[in-house]
Parts: structure tokens; sequence; C-alpha cells
């Protein structure tokens, strides 16, 4: 029997974490039923949990993927463009459908992740643990914007740190509830601009 590749390994494990968030982003956590798993991958039980011991592994796995992913954002543009990110998958009819390369769709992900920090203390844990990456990039990106004279001087970077955080939650429960959002591209705009040295 031909052995498989670690390509192939790797290959199959993306697919796999491709089709859960979009049965994530569809039905929730809750309703990621593992019959629906198995519909959205097109793999039996079997072969999915060969990757993942559980839902609950699994969830998690494909949350650090778009932390890692929304990492790499904030360490090339900023924790803002993550904010715009989310808000341009919100805008789009169907979030679920959308093509993860293209859009970075993972506000169905981001949602769910919001949800479960609130209601599911043994998640929160192992959650902090993969959230420090998001928080240390925005504020290794703050700094050197700070050293290169781009942000405001008067506030310190901890502090600039801790209020995009508190922005990114709020337009994520926001979103959550199915607020309307046409606006919100402006108010990032405040967002980005508080932020920032004023030009004299």
């Amino acid at each position: 029997m031909p052995r498989v590749s670690t390509d192939q390994l790797a290959a199959r494990r993306q697919h796999i974490l491709d089709g859960a968030r979009r049965c994530f982003a569809a039905h929730g956590y809750e309703g990621a039923t593992v019959r629906r798993l198995e519909q959205s991958t097109g793999l039996s039980r079997g072969a999915i949990f060969h990757y993942f011991r559980d839902k609950d592994a699994l969830f998690l796995a494909l949350a650090e993927q778009d932390a890692r992913r929304m990492a790499d954002v904030v360490a090339e543009q900023g924790l803002v463009q993550v904010m715009r990110d989310l808000l341009e998958t919100a805008h789009k009819a169907d979030p679920a459908s959308a093509d993860d390369e293209s859009d970075r769709s993972w506000l169905g992900t981001r949602l769910e992740v919001s949800r479960r920090l609130r209601t599911d203390p043994d998640f929160r844990e192992r959650w902090e643990a993969h959230s420090a990456a998001l928080t240390s990039a925005t504020r290794e990106r703050l700094e050197r914007q700070a050293a290169a004279g781009a942000l405001r001087d008067d506030v310190p970077v901890p502090v600039l740190a801790s209020f995009l955080e508190l922005v990114l939650e709020g337009l994520v429960s926001h979103l959550a509830m199915g607020l309307p959002a046409e606006d919100l591209d402006g108010v990032l705009d405040v967002v980005e601009q508080g932020v920032r040295r004023k030009r004299t």
C-alpha cells in the first residue's frame, strides 16, 4: 500500500478545515453536527476525526488558523485592516459560501469564537494562549509606527492597542447581532484617524 506524503496529509487536513469553516459559519458551533460536517467536507466522520480528536478540537484548530491569518494581516497592515476585512465579509450576502482564499472570510468563525468566549470557560482558557499572537502582533506594529512617528504620542502604545482591541470586539458583537453595518466604514476611518499623529 503506497504511503501518503506529508503534503497529502496537510492538504487533506486543510480540506477538512475549509469545509468546517463553511459549516460553522452557516450553522454555528452547536448546529454544526457531525452529519453536517460530513456533508460540508465530503468526508466520513472517521476521516474527519482521524485528523482532529473531536468537534471541539476541529473548531479550535480552525480558530487558531484564523487567528494566525489575522495576526499576519495585523503585522502587515494593522488591526483596523482586520476590521475592514470582517466588515467586507459581513457586506456579502452569504459569508458562509465565500471563498476563503480571496476574501479572508473568517467572520463566521470569529463570531463563534466570541460567543464561546462568553459561554464556555474551558474554551476561554484554551483560547487565551492563542489570542496572545494577535495582541502581540498589534502591539509590535504600533511600536513600529510609534518609532516612525506615525502614531499620536500623547497616548501610550498599550492604551492604543487596548483601544483597537475593544473596537474589534465591539464590531464583532455588532455584526453578530445583525445590526446595520452601512456606516461602519466611516466609523473605522475615525478609529484609524484617532490613533494616528495629526499632521500640522
